[in-house]
């Protein structure tokens, strides 16, 4: 089984420290998404081997949708669902 992986957002507001965990970058992109995030930029909390950074670029959106048939019933009707789609993955040298 995977480690979980954290990643940080970057050139967001420095202010507000967030740091989302996943198998998969996609999964950290999917709880930004939630949280209300849409141009979505994951940098790896550590460098590669050959020293760059990872920066995984999302772009992300929200949906209500009506809760599934088996969800417990102190759950909402209706639920934010997110989606992201994958626009690139860039390398970078220095932050």
């Amino acid at each position: 089984m995977a480690d979980i992986k954290y990643y940080t957002p970057r050139d967001w507001n420095k202010d507000a420290y967030h740091a989302f965990g996943g198998m998969t970058p996609r999964q950290a992109a999917l709880k930004a998404a939630t949280r209300g995030f849409r141009e979505i930029q994951l940098m790896e909390r550590r460098k590669n081997d050959d020293g760059m950074w990872r920066v995984h670029v999302f772009e992300g959106s929200v949906k209500k949708v009506p809760k599934p048939p088996n969800a417990p019933d102190w759950m909402a009707g209706r639920i934010n669902k997110s989606n992201v789609k994958k626009i690139r993955m860039d390398k970078i040298k220095k932050l």
